[in-house]
């Protein structure tokens, strides 16, 4: 401590004792093993506590001095640094508060700043009276400490069977109290403390606060009284008090006063019982081993001292204030005397043992059994304790055994009184006034004791002696064992007692005798030998003193008599046989008659009601017929008390079935309530007479109670719904009428003599009305008029009683009405909490109220459904609308209002708030009624305030500590435990009702009990902790309280294992709040920043709780959810070192060190986590805790056996099942379990015949069977969609983790560790054979999401090793596309990946394992796990690399030579792994790819293709083709063509068919890659089906707008041309495959592609014509050339497998011709000049688009001219052998070289035909615009490839620039790193296009020379022009060759002939001069170079050098 006088911030007189108290509970009530040690430090720190019980500081100068300058100095605090101000007003009340109390004034400061703390509990309160709350709780928690600590102590009443250490620790430090006089200091106190006093001094004050206040302060001192009080009980119990502190209780017992109902107040009797305790030997008895130990700690008998004092002390004659308790003192000192005598050598204290009779004379000369009956058995607390019910158990059973002399004495004198008042009576005098009536007392007092039986205990039994062994078996009796053996001593002793005293009955004890039978016969087993008793007195062979009559207690002479009275009274006269033991005056019943008859029949109604046997005894008796006597009687007029007990014996009888059903009969028949008005009746008669005239006049109504009791009890035994056919129509209408509209509606308008018989009135008719509804179902025919027929009319039945109550509950009837105000009306007594008459009536009743309300609120929605259905004309409302309604006592709408205020009473009446929980959460489901709420919760503060504290009161209830008392099963017991499932259930609907309202729009009421802000927008508000700025303390603070309990410590959130229902709930609504956007931002901050809470929750994940694993499931969904919620959130915020924080606590194998939060996780962090894994300590590692919560989720699941039936049918009981399915609030499917219930039994009710009835138990047996079968299924269903959604949040959880997170905060090795760790764990959870099915879907999400990110983070690591391997100038290539490292014999890498290979195996065959265990089904949970193994195969991909032109210096040795490398080692080792698996997996896959699930085909089909292109073996490809599954793709075409033809619609219906023949086309291109796939293809027919399909015939026009971007541009959807497209190119792809690759059927291929283009020769030839020039028609233009320069070629035709004949062989060439020519034409608009304005046009058009299409269009123009210089050579070689018959495509003419400036047509007026040969000029220009595009691609090439080497030196415009291209959009947002990965990818591409592009340039250069070659060698060498010749020569020749190309079966040469015909020598000389100047010095360099540069590395080497010498050559040589 800085200064002795700082303060305590938990006040020290009040936080270090509520620590305490909890310590002790927790170790002696709650048995908590780790809390002993705990205890035994506190204990002997605050020891001085205990001596000093209850003392104060005292006050002290230095104090208030301190405390006075406090406003400017400050105090210092502890635990806090430098000196807190205190504010003035604080110090004022601090002084008040230390004389208040007489405390120092520290502590009073304590206290005020402890309630200032505290204040946000107290809603309402000042910090002064919270602070007077606190001082007295301290109080109350010292002396709860002290009871509970004695109640533990080793003694010889009771055990707590706590562990022996725990007992000898309490034992030992009670009894050093016990040394300092602790009795002395507790009675001091408890005279001391008075609750008045302390008031008035509080008063003065103004200490005391609102009613509720003041009640709770009263409570804690009474509580404080009493607990002192018992801790001395609990000691006299355990162990005796010595001399001296018997003597200081005698002392205080002297001059102990009752309270003014002339009881004992709970204080004082407590501490007579401990002084009975200190006299109680009956332990001596007790043959127990331990006895002799007992005897010798027993003052009692080891002090000789102890007897004398306490002998003459209580022989002393002087008077104490209550002579009964000294009577009753003396009493148990004389039984103890008498006790002590009869044990062996007690010579010595023979002197005091001798004086037990006189000492017993005293105390019954003072009425000792009157006092306990009326001071002690009457006391409130009486029978709240076990010990004091058995104390004065055993002070009677002693007085009756062990002093029979005495009782025998008591008996004579009461005959001799009897005959003294009889014969007075005879003579007409006053009986004598001095008559004692102490065996009165006794019985009556014996009568007291055993009425209430709280504890089950059934002490009576001693009063019976078992004469007759007992015949059922239900009844299992304490001495059951032993009923053979003779009974002990003290049983026969006072058995005879109670027999004794029934023989020769003076009338004088008549009453008390029976009164005295009747508490005996109260249990099951005493009621039983009761009944027998009465039986036997009455029966004939006992010998009879009293005459004939048998005994006058007994069956026989009640019934008889009564039999008589009835008689007598309906005759009204008297009759000569009716005297019975009187003479009956005429005028009826006598008082005292009176008397005897209410004892005798509630002596049967406690018999018949416990016994049933005795109830249906009697009823068959045939002399006595009780019900029908009874309710004979009941027509007579006698006296309404008489009546009431009638009908309530009538009740008792009422509940066995068998009974009720005949009496519902009789009751009907005898009219008690008139249903039936006969016309000639003057008067009404029956019960609402007396009711209306009789009783209301007397203000006493005990006969209307009654008959409702009777009903209530009908009511529920058995239901008959055609009472009184015949005479009225049937039903009980006429009964509910009289209840609702005589009895409830007038309950409250009618004057009451005893205040509390109104509450008693309304409780018991609504009881009856509660009971009706709760039983009541709709059904369809209750909404159909029955028609009955009655004397000959038609009448209308009644309906159901819960049907005309439903339909006054769902209107404004006065029935609703008055149930609402008395709502109203018990609220407002709530509110006083003041006690008053009848209390604990009202509160029943309102529970009634609201438990109808809340039954309609359930039943409502199926009556009105219902009721629409029917036809009947009534109009009903909602209640939740009818509650809405206007009060018309407040004129406000508070109904609601009222009900919720039954919340702010949670603690005295939690049944009332459960109820009103319920209806709240019924009525929230609508959400307009919410916006209706929120107004008048909040509209007035005061309510609103109340209602807030009202929920969070509810929430917070901690269940009662005491809860666990020390007796065990007793009534308390049950209730308290019932209590607290009650208080469990509200608080579950409360969080149900804030889960409901938040799906609502704000404003609803869970944002206003949350407490956010409900008049500005939701996102503002500002949570706080509660008494920050004002800040109540709302529901979401106590929801965290509740799960923050226990993370302080080792065990984790209590309520998950305590309450896990609730954690879940409470888990859910948070989630709740953190996913819902309005609230979202709020929450995370509040709990982020003040509560730390999902850290804190996180730490103990997972869960484990093994008995509610379906919360416990939920519970971690919920925090998952929230955790991933929390993650993204802090990611995109950048809140680093929140999210690290979390991710290490996730994912650390590391045992958990505590996290600093600083900094951006700066260096030191960084060698965290490097330390932490190279440094494999295999010692220290710990499971990632992703992975432990992953183990939590059982994937096994039991399924329940199925129903074996004998009775049933098992397939309609499965149906019937199925019909009572409904979805719970959950949204599972479950089946209503009372709903098939009722459905089974009404089945079985149904059955008729004998033989039905006697199987009636085993079908009911079979349907519990069936029951529980439904349950376990319920069960089942629910724990599957639990670990479903766990798995769900687990799965969300890791994929927010692995995506959402920064990269960084993961380093890249531990990525992959942890990914791999987790994808080889949820494999082998879901790969065991007890996995569930149904959790399959999941986990494949999962793996498919892990096994992504593994690739990547795989791929990316592989680039960087590949990077910085050998130090070069390559280091450019950082992240994204890479190519393998130049020397990999010097970098040999250790193995593929971090993880390393063998892991990546493992990986792999579990993906296998797991594709082949979903077997048959399962196709989406397959399409996942193709996708998975996609992204596995792309690992071992090698990735992008840039064409630099430079890879091939190696020579082909060398790379034949080099060492595998990884990616290829691990390819292979893969394809090793798939092939293992043989053709299982083949089967599923090919099965898959075949048919099935749109995306499933599309996978598998992409699987496929991955797999053949890396299958070297060929094995897939053999396994394909031979199982067909090849042909059935191919053949599936046509199908698709049906589908694909749909799609060119204007408006396609679904874009699927499209994109699964993209697939289907894309595997099938990949197969035909393989020469051998080509081969099967072509076998499988795959052209031929191409060419059957009609859909590329479709071709839609394109509108020349579009190619002006003139529309908007397209969305998602790509317009139909486009659409079009994609179905196209895929066929042309795919003709171009098989062309290239099948090279030993090249001929058969060729042939096929030829008559595909032939079948589709219109849309060809549109393509031809080329009429757009758009990237997407130039990339069909570029596939159709390439197509088609290799498949329109002579020499094909002869190859086709048709029959030619003449004329289609003739259409053939035709269109072979044609395609030659549009091909040929094609070169003047690409090759030509005309191509300059095609560019310029088209890069006017792409200026808005992406950079990347113009590069798609030059290289697309680029193929196409290569393609057609590739056909015309294709075209001459195969169709000229040799130089001299040259097949000519060109004229002679270089015209299009000499005009550069454009085109020829505009110039001339005739067109070119397009049949026309083009000239050589188109030709040189090609070549020499190659040529110079060459240069222009190289130097781009160059520049791209350096930048790509020094990515981060450029400037950062351009940087963005190259971004761009690749990512339109948002450049700026991403990082620096990103942008230099998306620069590079650019780069890459470029490099690449370019690389392509110069491959193209050379081609064409080379052709281009070497046709110009071929050209002009004809042309200049061998070719005849035609004017030097005669004309025959010429025709001749050209005929000879003409024959010579048919013999090559070319096409048609006219066209060529047209061409030549007219070569004249003037244009060779023209081609000579042009050619010479055309190829002039300066491109023959260019060309030359550029085979320097670029052939040399890629091309045939020399090949242009050789051309061009040879054109050189020729264009040197003159023709001769």
């Amino acid at each position: 401590m800085a200064t002795p006088l700082a303060v305590n911030s938990a006040a020290s007189l009040w936080g270090p004792y509520k620590d305490i108290w909890h310590t002790v509970g927790n170790a002696v009530y709650r048995r908590q093993p780790e809390a002993v040690h705990l205890l035994d430090k506190i204990l002997k720190k605050h020891k001085p506590d205990f001596i000093s019980l209850f003392k104060n500081p005292p006050k002290n100068v230095q104090q208030h001095e301190k405390v006075q300058k406090a406003s400017t100095e400050g105090v210092a605090i502890q635990g806090q640094q430098g000196a807190r101000l205190l504010p003035e007003q604080l110090i004022k009340e601090a002084f008040i508060l230390s004389d208040l109390f007489d405390i120092g004034e520290l502590a009073a400061v304590e206290l005020l700043l402890s309630g200032e703390h505290q204040q946000p509990h107290f809603p309402g309160l000042t910090r002064g009276l919270v602070a007077v709350l606190l001082y007295w709780d301290g109080k109350r928690c010292i002396a709860n400490s002290l009871k509970a600590l004695i109640q533990s102590r080793r003694g010889k009443t009771w055990t707590l069977e706590l562990s022996p250490e725990l007992v000898s620790m309490t034992t030992r430090f009670t009894d050093e109290l016990m040394e300092q006089g602790l009795t002395y200091k507790v009675l001091t106190l408890v005279s001391q403390i008075d609750v008045n006093n302390e008031f008035e001094k509080l008063q003065r004050e103004r200490g005391l606060g609102s009613e509720k206040h003041r009640k709770e302060v009263s409570d804690l001192i009474k509580e404080c009284r009493q607990s002192l009080a018992e801790s001395l009980f609990a000691w006299a119990c355990q162990s005796p008090l010595g001399k001296e502190d018997t003597l200081l209780l005698i002392g205080h017992l002297e001059r102990v006063t009752v309270e003014a109902d002339g009881s004992l107040d709970a204080v004082n009797l407590g501490l007579l019982m401990a002084l009975l305790y200190c006299f109680d030997i009956s332990f001596i008895e007790q043959g127990t081993e331990e006895r002799d130990d007992m005897i010798h700690q027993f003052p009692l008998l080891t002090e000789k001292q102890y007897i004398a004092t306490i002998h003459s002390r209580l022989q002393d004659s002087q008077l104490w204030k209550l002579p009964g308790l000294q009577a009753t003192v003396r009493l148990a000192w004389a039984l103890a005397l008498r006790g002590i005598s009869q044990l062996p050598d007690v010579t010595a204290l023979a002197e005091f043992t001798e004086a037990d009779e006189a000492m017993a004379e005293l105390a019954i000369a003072d009425n000792v059994f009157l006092f306990l009956t009326e001071s002690v058995v009457v006391s409130e607390n009486f029978y709240q304790d076990e010990f004091y019910i058995r104390r004065v158990h055993n002070l009677i059973t002693d007085f009756l055994a062990l002093m029979p002399m005495k009782v025998k004495q008591l008996r004579n004198r009461a005959d001799e009184d009897a005959r003294m008042i009889h014969m007075s009576m005879q003579m007409g005098n006053e009986p004598p006034i001095s008559l004692r009536r102490d065996l009165e007392h006794l019985m009556l007092l014996i009568g007291e004791l055993y009425k209430k039986n709280p504890f089950h205990l059934e002490l009576a039994l001693e009063y019976w002696c078992l004469s007759e062994p007992l015949q059922t078996p239900t009844i299992m009796g304490s001495y059951l064992g032993v009923a053979h053996q003779r009974p002990p001593q003290r049983q026969v002793v006072l058995s005879k007692f109670v027999r004794q005293m029934g023989d020769l009955l003076p009338p004088t004890i008549y009453i008390p005798y029976l009164k005295m039978l009747r508490g005996l016969a109260n249990g099951p087993q005493c009621a039983h030998y009761c009944f027998s008793l009465l039986k036997v007195n009455g029966s004939s062979h006992v010998e009879n003193i009293q005459g004939a009559g048998g005994s006058p207690v007994s069956w026989e002479h009640f019934f008889h008599s009564l039999t008589l009275y009835h008689e007598h009274l309906r005759k009204d006269l008297p009759s000569a046989d009716s005297v019975q033991y009187r003479h009956l005056p005429s005028r009826g019943i006598t008082q005292k008659e009176q008397d005897g008859l209410i004892a005798f029949l509630q002596l049967t109604s406690t018999i018949i009601t416990w016994s049933e046997n005795a109830r249906l005894a009697l009823c068959e008796q045939p002399q006595w017929t009780p019900v029908v006597v009874i309710l004979g009687l009941l027509q007579c007029s006698i006296p309404p008390v008489l009546k009431a007990e009638l009908l309530k014996t009538l009740a008792a009888f009422g509940k066995s079935p068998e009974i009720a059903a005949s009496l519902w009969q009789s009751l009907e028949y005898t009219q008690i309530l008139q249903t039936v008005r006969i016309p000639s009746q003057r008067q009404a008669i029956g019960i609402e007479v007396e009711l209306n005239e009789i009783e209301s006049r007397c203000e006493e109504y005990p006969l209307t109670r009654a008959f409702c009791q009777l009903i209530s009890t009908l009511v529920e035994s058995s239901f008959p719904s055609n009472l009184g056919a015949g005479l009225r129509p049937p039903g009980f209408d006429p009964y509910l009428q009289f209840l609702r509209d005589s009895v409830f509606l007038r309950f409250r308008t009618r004057a009451y003599r005893r205040a509390a018989e109104k509450w008693e009135v309304a409780e018991v008719v609504l009881e009856v009305f509660y009971k009706l509804l709760r039983d009541y179902e709709p059904q369809l025919e209750d909404f159909v008029d029955q028609f009955v027929e009655l004397q000959g009319e038609e009448i209308i039945a009644y309906k159901p009683p819960g049907f005309s109550l439903m339909y006054h509950m769902l209107n404004e009837s006065p029935m609703l009405e008055l149930s609402l105000s008395l709502l109203e009306e018990g609220v407002k007594q709530l509110d006083t909490y003041a006690p008053f008459p009848g209390k604990k009536h009202l509160e029943k009743a309102v529970q009634h109220c609201l438990a109808l309300l809340n039954l309609t609120l359930q039943k409502e929605n199926h009556f009105m459904d219902l009721l629409r259905e029917s036809q009947l004309a009534l109009i009903v409302s909602p209640l939740e609308q009818l509650l809405q309604g206007i009060n018309p006592r407040t004129k406000k709408a508070d109904n609601v209002v009222n009900i919720a205020r039954y919340l702010y009473h949670g603690n005295s009446n939690p049944e009332l708030a459960f109820e009103s929980a319920k209806i709240l959460c019924c009525i929230s489901c609508n959400s307009n009624i919410q916006i209706k709420l929120v107004g008048d919760f909040t509209h007035d503060q005061s309510i609103s305030q109340k209602l807030m504290a009202g929920f969070v009161e509810c929430l917070d209830s901690e269940d009662a500590e005491e809860s666990v008392r020390l007796e065990e099963g007793s009534e308390l017991e049950k209730i308290e435990k019932k209590f607290i499932a009650i208080r469990h259930e509200t608080r579950i609907h409360i969080l149900n009702l804030l889960i409901t309202s938040l799906e609502c729009n704000p404003p609803n009421l869970a944002l206003y009990l949350l407490g956010f802000e409900l008049k500005k927008p939701v996102s503002t508000t500002n949570l706080q902790d509660p008494g920050v700025l004002g800040c109540p303390r709302t529901c979401l603070h106590a929801i965290l309280n509740i799960l923050e309990k226990g993370t302080e410590g080792r065990t984790g959130p209590v309520a998950v294992r305590e309450s896990p229902q609730l954690a879940e709930l409470c888990y859910q609504v948070i989630y709740q709040l953190c996913a819902c956007s309005d609230t979202s931002g709020p929450t995370m901050r509040y709990l982020r920043t003040s509560q730390d809470f999902l850290f804190s929750q996180l730490q103990y994940l997972p869960f484990s709780n093994k008995e509610y694993e379906i919360s416990m499931l939920n519970q971690m969904s919920w925090l998952m959810k929230t955790a991933s919620i929390e993650l993204r959130v802090t990611s995109l915020n950048r809140q680093r070192s929140h999210t690290q924080r979390l991710l290490h606590l996730l994912l650390d194998d590391m045992p958990v060190k505590p996290y600093s939060v600083d900094g951006e996780g700066g260096m030191e962090d960084e060698n965290r986590s490097v330390s932490g894994f190279l440094h494999f300590d295999t010692a220290t590692k710990v499971r990632r805790k992703i992975l432990s919560i992953l183990d939590s989720i059982d994937f096994s699941q039991e399924i329940p056996e199925p129903l074996q039936l004998d009775f049933f049918d098992r397939a309609q009981i499965e149906q019937v099942i199925a019909n009572c399915e409904h979805k719970n609030l959950r949204g599972q499917t479950v089946c209503n379990v009372k709903l098939l219930h009722r459905v089974l039994v009404a089945e079985v009710n149904a059955l008729q015949g004998m033989a039905a009835i006697g199987q009636r138990p085993l079908l009911m047996e079979e349907i519990s069977t069936v029951l529980q079968y439904v349950v376990g299924r319920n069960k089942l269903l629910q724990c599957l969609h639990a670990k479903r959604h766990a798995l769900e949040s687990w799965r969300q959880l890791v994929e927010i983790i692995l995506t959402a997170c920064p990269q960084d905060l993961i380093q890249a090795e531990d990525r992959q560790l942890i990914i791999r760790d987790i994808l080889q764990d949820v494999h082998d959870k879901i790969l065991d054979d007890e996995a569930a099915q149904e959790l399959m879907p999941v986990v494949a999400g999962a793996v498919f999401t892990l096994t992504a990110h593994l690739s990547q983070a795989v791929r990316t690591e592989q680039k960087q090793t590949l990077v910085s391997g050998p130090g070069d100038a390559h280091y450019a290539f950082m992240l994204e596309s890479s190519f393998t490292s130049p020397f990999p014999a010097e970098n040999p890498l250790v193995g593929f990946a971090s993880i390393g290979d063998s892991s990546l195996h493992i990986i792999l065959k579990k993906l296998l394992d797991f594709i082949l265990k979903t077997g048959g089904g399962f196709q989406r949970v397959r399409t996942h796990l193709y996708g998975s193994l996609h992204y596995y195969l792309q690992i071992a991909q090698r990735p992008d690399e840039p064409d630099t032109l430079e890879a091939a210096k190696k020579t082909m040795w060398e790379r034949l030579t080099a060492p595998e490398d990884v990616f290829s080692k691990l390819q292979r080792e893969n394809i090793a792994i798939i092939e293992s698996y043989g053709a299982a997996l083949m089967e599923v896959v090919c099965r898959d790819a075949c048919d099935g699930h749109e995306i499933g085909r599309m996978l598998a089909l992409a699987l496929l293709d991955r797999i053949v292109s890396v299958d070297k073996q060929q094995q897939w490809l053999l396994y394909l083709s031979n199982s067909g599954y090849l042909k059935v793709l191919v053949d599936s075409l046509v199908e698709d063509d049906r589908t694909l033809q749909s799609l060119l619609t204007p408006q396609p219906p679904l874009l699927k068919a499209l994109y699964t023949y993209e697939s289907k086309m894309a595997f099938l291109t990949r197969v035909a890659k393989i020469q051998q796939g080509a081969l099967e293809l072509l076998r499988s027919g795959v052209i031929v089906r191409l060419a059957q399909c009609q859909v590329y015939d479709m071709r839609p026009e394109t509108d020349p707008q579009s190619m002006f971007g003139m529309r908007d541009p397209p969305m998602f959807i790509p317009t139909p041309v486009d659409r079009y497209r994609q179905i196209l190119l895929p066929a042309l792809q795919l003709c171009q495959v098989i062309l290239t690759s099948s090279m030993a059927q090249h001929l058969q291929a060729a042939g096929q592609v030829l008559q595909f283009l032939i079948s589709h020769s219109d849309t060809i030839q549109a393509i031809l014509r080329c009429q757009d020039i758009s990237a997407g028609s130039l990339q069909e233009l570029a596939l159709l050339t390439g197509i088609i320069s290799k498949a329109a070629l002579p020499g094909i035709l002869s190859e086709l497998d048709v029959d030619v004949n003449e004329g289609s062989l003739m259409e053939l060439q035709g269109h072979i011709g044609r395609f030659q020519r549009q091909c040929l034409g094609l070169l003047s608009r690409f090759g030509g000049s005309d191509r300059l304005r095609q560019f310029k046009f088209q890069d006017d058009n792409v200026e808005g688009d992406k950079v990347s299409k113009k590069d798609e269009i030059e290289l697309a123009m680029q193929q196409i001219c290569a393609n057609v210089m590739e056909y015309c050579q294709s075209l001459m070689l195969q169709s000229s052998p040799t130089f001299q018959h040259a097949v000519c495509l060109f004229t002679p003419s270089l015209s299009e070289t000499v005009n550069r400036d454009g085109p020829r047509q505009d110039t001339q007026a005739p067109v070119v035909p397009y049949w026309r040969l083009p000239g050589l000029g188109i030709i040189v220009y090609l070549l020499k615009q190659s040529a110079n595009d060459f240069f222009s691609y190289y130097d781009s090439h160059r520049q791209s490839v350096s930048k790509l080497q020094n990515v981060e030196q450029l400037p950062p415009d351009e940087i963005k620039e190259l971004c761009q291209s690749v990512m339109p959009a948002g450049v700026d947002k991403i990082s620096t790193a990103q942008k230099y990965v998306l620069a590079r990818r650019r780069l890459v591409k470029v490099i690449n296009n370019r690389a392509k592009l110069l491959s193209l340039c050379s081609f064409i250069i080379e052709t281009c020379l070497f046709i110009l070659w071929r050209h002009l060698e004809y042309y200049l060498l061998h070719c005849m022009p035609t004017d030097s010749q005669d004309s025959l020569f010429a025709s001749r020749t050209l005929f000879k060759s003409r024959r010579l190309q048919d013999s090559f079966g070319s096409e048609t040469n006219l066209d060529f002939r047209s061409g030549l015909a007219i070569v004249s020598q003037h244009d060779l000389d023209q081609l000579q001069a042009d050619a010479i100047n055309a190829f002039g010095e300066s491109l023959q360099k260019k060309l030359l170079d550029i085979e320097g540069l670029y052939s040399k590395v890629r091309s045939r080497y020399s090949f242009i050098q050789a051309l061009v010498r040879r054109i050189r050559g020729l264009l040197r040589t003159s023709r001769n």
